[in-house]
């Protein structure tokens, strides 16, 4: 009974996380007091990247840009496919390109048919999803790919 209480309680407060709304014009200690402490810090291209992930457990990335002057200029979920998307798996995008795009993964795996890591990212579908990105062994992204979180796999894994 106390592990459900917990567990509905965590629910409750990552629901109530998830309505906290981060708009353009909005200064770093804003979003800091609106998201709280970001779980990542990264600048790339003059911009400044607060990325806050629930991974490895969690369905959610938000990523926060700030300008120069420390005001966002976009705020976006990126757990998705129109983000998936958008990577390029024709051997440009390195694993630092898709540490800015998605932050951490939940997990990092092999398997005998990949000559490489396999990066997994959860996220919310009309079901739990994965969303897994392949790197050939020189870290370069060959491929994408994403399916269901079956409760079967959670028990293999």
């Amino acid at each position: 009974m106390r592990l459900f209480v917990l567990a509905l309680f965590s629910s409750l407060l990552l629901a109530l996380a998830g309505c906290a709304t981060v708009t353009p014009g909005m200064t770093r200690d804003e979003v800091l007091s609106t998201l709280g402490r970001p779980t990542a810090e990264l600048e790339r291209d003059g911009i400044h990247r607060l990325q806050f992930s629930r991974q490895p457990m969690g369905q959610s990335v938000v990523m926060v840009d700030l300008n120069s002057s420390g005001r966002v200029v976009q705020s976006q979920e990126v757990m998705n496919p129109s983000h998936f998307y958008t990577i390029d798996v024709s051997g440009t995008t390195t694993q630092a390109d898709i540490l800015w795009a998605f932050g951490p993964p939940a997990t990092v795996d092999g398997v005998m048919a990949w000559n490489g890591k396999i990066w997994s990212y959860r996220w919310k579908d009309i079901e739990n999803m994965w969303f897994w990105v392949y790197f050939d062994p020189s870290g370069v992204v060959r491929r994408v790919q994403q399916g269901p979180d079956l409760p079967l796999f959670r028990v293999l894994r």
